[in-house]
């Protein structure tokens, strides 16, 4: 069965694109966002977020700093390991999965990092109604062109963690079990950076799930369309016939060396 197939479409691509569009049109049509901060991340009778002054160990220091760190050690490490399959021989087959992480990981981060500039959406802790001085304005509303540019849309850290979908779709030509473990280990890492985000009052619900939306078909562009659903197999076809080179090239007679195949 090819790994591509409809039911692969349908499960990746359709189920997926219907729950965000469904939750994307709830939220920008309701006060959804705010309610649900309300409801747990923002204390009204201090008018602080659970996640700022005494909380922040955890919140900003824990969860924001040290997780980031951790994600973008992981990320140096893929580099390197791809960096180098070009001088060591024993890394040339993992140049092609670790370049699939490296590139699904840049693209969602860089898609990510453009809306944030483009979108001009405001942080909750700078919203009246949470502390703040400024107006709430919808997403998709005209904001007044005499409030500061903000770039607080969708969330920056969640989206490191739920870059994690690229070792999903990684693990998909090698073990299904894997790959599902990936996939929950991605949703608990993204879910925990937005639970922190969030809990600071630096992010909304809609922003970290408009993250997960943006990485997971960013992901899933770069396997189905970048690698055709394939990240190992190549890899390993050139690696055999690297392999094979010098022992058909050796077994040639002289002057008969377009008898035998290269590969």
């Amino acid at each position: 069965m090819h790994p591509l197939d409809r039911d692969f479409w349908r499960r990746h691509a359709g189920w997926p694109a219907l729950l965000f569009i469904l939750f994307a049109t709830v939220a920008a049509g309701t006060g959804l966002d705010e309610s649900f901060a309300r409801a747990w991340a923002f204390d009204p009778v201090t008018r602080h977020f659970i996640g700022s002054g005494a909380g922040e160990w955890w919140a900003k220091e824990l969860i924001h700093s040290t997780g980031g760190l951790l994600i973008r050690i992981l990320g140096g490490i893929l580099v390197l390991v791809w960096a180098l399959s070009f001088r060591i021989g024993s890394l040339r087959h993992w140049r092609r999965p670790a370049g699939f992480v490296v590139l699904s990981v840049a693209l969602g981060a860089g898609a990510v990092g453009l809306l944030k500039q483009l979108t001009n959406v405001d942080c909750p802790w700078s919203l009246a109604e949470f502390g703040g001085d400024l107006p709430y304005v919808p997403l998709f509303a005209d904001r007044p062109d005499s409030l500061p540019r903000a770039q607080c849309f969708p969330g920056g850290h969640s989206s490191s963690g739920f870059a994690l979908f690229a070792l999903y779709f990684l693990m998909l030509g090698r073990s299904r079990r894997l790959a599902r473990w990936a996939l929950g280990g991605a949703l608990l890492v993204g879910g925990v950076f937005a639970f922190g985000q969030e809990a600071r009052g630096a992010h909304f619900l809609s922003h970290d799930l408009w993250s997960a939306a943006l990485v997971w078909f960013t992901c899933l562009t770069v396997y189905a369309v970048g690698y055709r659903g394939n990240v190992w197999e190549a890899a390993g076809r050139g690696a055999a016939a690297a392999a094979i080179q010098p022992s058909t090239r050796s077994a040639s007679p002289p002057g008969q060396s377009g008898r035998y195949p290269a590969s």
